[in-house]
This record gives C-alpha cells, structure tokens and sequence, in this order.
C-alpha cells in the first residue's frame, strides 16, 4: 500500500462529513441504538462497532487503520500511552508461573513491570544480552511464553537479529514483542520479520508535536480482539478522541519529519565525533556502531537519537554541559520539533558517580527540526563551558 495513501487517505471518507479535508473529532462518549436486537449484538461483541468511546471510536478508526498499514499488520490498538501498550501485549499472554525473556535494560516501565508487578502473579522474567541469539536459546524454559524486544534501545542502541528471533519463538510456540519506537514503521517493520506484536510509543515520532501521549500496537485481527476485549476494556487506558486526531495530524508530516531530521543527526554526529570532549558518539547508522551490519540490514534509517560518551572526569562537568546548553532543552523523551539531551548521572548520585563507568557519563540527544548549525552552536559553547 503507497505510503501517502495511508497517510492522507487510508481510513477517510470525506462525502461522511461535509467534504471537510481533516476528519472530524468524534467527541462523544456514547452512541445510540434504535433498536434492542441491534444493542444486543453489540453487546455480544463490541469490537463490531460503536458502543462506548472506551472501546471503538470513529476518530480513533481512523487512526487504527494508518497505523495498522503502516505497521503491515492486520489490525492495532491505540492506547493513552506507550506504558499501556507495552503492559496491554505482556499481561494479556501471560499466566500465572509462566516466564517471560526479555532483553536486558528495556524501557524503564517495561522493567518496573517485569520486576514489581508480574512477580505478584507468580510470572518470572529472565533478562539477557541479545545481540546473540544463543543467549535467547538458553533462557528459554518449557514454561515460556514471550520473548520481549526492543530493537533498537533507546539509551546505547543494542540491536537484535529480529528475523533470527522470530524464528527461533515460532518454533518454540512463544510469542514475540517488539518495541520499535526508536525507527516507527517507516525505518523498520518487525511484523515482516515475523515478529508477532510491534509496539511503538507514539508520544515520539508518530505524534511530532509534544502535545499528545499515546501507545500503539499492532499485530493479528485476532491478538487486538483478544487484548481489546480484555484489558483494553478492562483498564480503560485506551486513547481519547482528541488525541487520536492530534496523532493523524502528526501522520500527515512524518515522512518530511523524518528525512529532515535524519539529514541534521548526520551533520551532529559527524561534529561531535570529532570534538575532544567526546570519548564515544553511538548512532546506529554511523560504521563504529559495533552492529552496524545489522542495523543497515534491518532498519531503512536512523533518525535523531544519538549517545555521546563525555570526555569527563567529573559529573560536574557534564552538568555545567548540560546546564549550558541554551537551545537544546534537558528534557526526556523525544520526537517532537524540539532537540533535547538527557544525561545518564541526573539517575546517579553524586558520591557513586565513577569516571571510569561508561555509562555514567553517557548524554543521550534527540535531534529535533532545528538548523543543524544552530544546533552545533550550542554544542560548542558548552562544551567550552564545561572544559
């Protein structure tokens, strides 16, 4: 399917509100029934059509069918926020005294959910390194039941052999999840690897604005029915309307979005690899990124998030960097049209910092929409702040 189709066209029909080019916000909460027989039958499946705006919505119908093509799946949800999504695909294939592999260090709500919550139920998470598929085929045990991915990570980027993955679960009867909210479904499709579920936070890039916090995922007909009729409804996390158009609108632009920002991280990586204050830039795309073979083979691109490693043998010194910056905010998150950095150590006491951790003194940026001269600018005089 043409991607501007599922852009501007997929899921629209104009002649059902007035000719208007944008769809309408279906802000309702409820929706009328003539006649009982036909209330019975939505009652008996409410994934058929509208009911209550906790469930279907025609706004968010919309929404479901880009993200879905986009996906190559056959279907999506759209929940209130990517935590939901994530917790939504886990909980709904999981029960009591099943295992779960995950790669190590996910998303911080992902972990919190494998560490506190699941364990109450008696469900075990096994963590692991999983640039080796090896490594996945030991941690499997006879009660497993998913392999949790997130390919590539959002603080150092590992990757995973998602095809080699897929494969492995399919044999083993385990159902496979994907966080692919670093690349969106324009840079990489795990579906077509053969991943069962994507997920995605749609808060980034999907969204673009910094105004809407949303999840998706995507994957069967017959998956999103199940978590829809269960914990969709169930916990009411589902997205609202409004949100659900704020996100089409941010569909219309993404593909610009992206190229614009993809062609700046290339100028920001090339200054800061060649900045003494730099140890190490990681960038999925750049040769030195010890996956680089992978990441070219599985991803069509890598846009605006990058690490830098500071030439730092103090913390303080990566806060004056940090504090110094005047045009690239301290903030987390990313995707939207603002550039922002992030460090490692605002999560690490000063008494623990240790110069020779790697990771404490990672700084993680989003390059936004600004002039990557601009952008440069500010990197200088902070570093020249922070020396």
């Amino acid at each position: 399917m043409d991607l501007s189709y599922i852009l501007n066209e997929l899921g629209e029909d104009r002649e059902q509100y007035f000719r208007a080019i944008s769809p309408p916000i279906m802000q309702t909460s409820n929706f009328a029934f003539k006649k009982v027989d036909e209330l019975r039958k939505v009652f008996e499946d409410e994934f058929s059509t509208y009911l209550y705006s906790r469930g279907l919505n025609p706004t968010v119908d919309i929404l479901r069918q880009k993200l879905a093509a986009l996906d190559e799946a056959e279907d999506c949800l759209v929940f209130n926020s990517g935590a939901s999504a994530i917790f939504a695909s886990v909980f709904s294939n999981v029960q009591s005294g099943d295992h779960i592999v995950s790669v190590r260090n996910p998303y911080t709500w992902a972990q919190k959910m494998f560490d506190n919550i699941l364990p109450r139920f008696g469900i075990s998470t096994t963590y692991i390194d999983g640039t080796n598929i090896e490594n996945f085929e030991r941690a499997i045990l006879p009660n497993t039941r998913i392999i949790y991915l997130e390919s590539p990570n959002s603080w150092d980027f590992v990757l995973q052999d998602l095809q080699a993955v897929a494969d492995l679960a399919r044999a083993e009867n385990i159902i496979t999840i994907c966080d692919n909210s670093y690349c969106t479904p324009l840079y990489q499709r795990p579906i077509a690897m053969g991943i069962d579920m994507v997920l995605q936070s749609a808060t980034k890039f999907i969204g673009g604005h910094s105004d809407v916090v949303a999840g998706v995922l995507s994957g069967t007909r017959q998956m999103m029915k199940k978590i829809f009729d269960n914990e969709l409804l169930n916990m009411g996390n589902g997205i609202t309307p409004f949100n659900a158009w704020l996100l089409i609108r941010g569909l219309r632009t993404l593909p610009v979005r992206l190229e614009r920002i993809s062609a700046t991280t290339i100028k920001v990586v090339e200054y800061l690899k060649n900045h003494p204050q730099v140890e190490e830039v990681i960038f999925p795309f750049d040769p030195s990124f010890p996956q680089y073979d992978l990441a070219r083979k599985q991803m069509t691109g890598a846009c605006g998030l990058l690490t830098i490693v500071m030439n730092a043998e103090k913390m303080q010194q990566i806060v004056t960097f940090c504090e110094s910056l005047r045009h690239i905010l301290m903030a987390v998150s990313w995707g939207g049209h603002e550039s922002l950095a992030i460090p490692r150590c605002a999560s690490i006491l000063p008494e623990n910092f240790d110069a020779g951790n790697r990771a404490h003194k990672m700084i993680r940026f989003y390059v936004g929409l600004e002039d990557p001269d601009y952008l440069i600018a500010d990197f200088e005089q902070a570093f020249a702040k922070s020396r």
